[in-house]
């Protein structure tokens, strides 16, 4: 490689590393601007900030050069949170779709390692026993979609922390974000404000399953540092 090359290389680096830390500070900021929105009742918040979250935490994801998968992932979640903003049915399928093939590009980026089959066993059950519960009470056209999304985002969440314990975390507070969502919809009693809720769950389950992308790499500081 000729010296230019290596320069310019050199310099593209460079660039992407200054982008880490402002990416990163953005990131906190939209998310707490959408999480004061949500509690405050500030809808315009909520839909200004919301769309925000995922581009930004995908291009921290790049800027660190972390997976092209986690980066997939990330913006497929992004397709999901726009795509939920309206409040109508066929929205909320094809925004589901979206987080679905999230979760396939999580799944394939966390390989083959074994986890140990006790916490696939738990999380099998609580999958078991919470769809069983929740059948009756969710409208008819949503069961089927909502099991089989189920499935895929338990799946996801178990096989997490293959990345470390970061990534466990973000795997299992996706899931329990997600079945927030789920009661909701089943109309069960909700915690104050709900949707304050979902939103810091599923937040940090994105920050934390980031964090443990990038941290596999054999990286230790995995907040700022590239």
């Amino acid at each position: 490689m000729s010296a230019d090359a290596v320069g310019s290389a050199d310099a593209a680096t460079d660039r992407r590393e200054r982008l880490v830390r402002p990416l990163l500070i953005a990131f906190l900021v939209a998310s707490a601007v959408d999480l004061v929105g949500v509690l405050t009742d500030v809808p315009v918040a909520h839909l200004l900030a919301k769309p925000l979250l995922m581009p930004l935490l995908a291009g921290y994801a790049a800027a660190r050069r972390g997976p092209r998968l986690l980066i997939a992932a990330l913006l497929f979640g992004w397709g999901g949170d726009t795509l939920l903003l309206p409040d109508s049915d066929a929205a909320f399928l094809v925004g589901m779709g979206s987080f679905a093939a999230g979760h396939v590009c999580y799944l394939w980026l966390f390989g083959r390692a074994r986890r140990p089959l006790l916490a696939g066993a738990g999380y099998a059950a609580v999958l078991a026993v919470f769809v069983a519960l929740l059948w009756s009470d969710l409208p008819a056209d949503l069961r089927i979609p909502m099991t089989g999304y189920s499935l895929l985002l338990t799946a996801m969440a178990y096989r997490a922390g293959t990345l470390g314990r970061y990534a466990a975390v973000g795997g299992a507070l996706f899931l329990l974000s997600d079945a927030l969502i789920a009661t909701g919809i089943a109309d069960w009693p909700q915690l104050p404000a709900p949707d304050f809720w979902v939103m810091l769950t599923y937040i940090a389950a994105q920050f934390l399953l980031t964090v443990g992308a990038l941290a596999s790499g054999g990286r230790t500081k995995v907040l700022i540092e590239p």
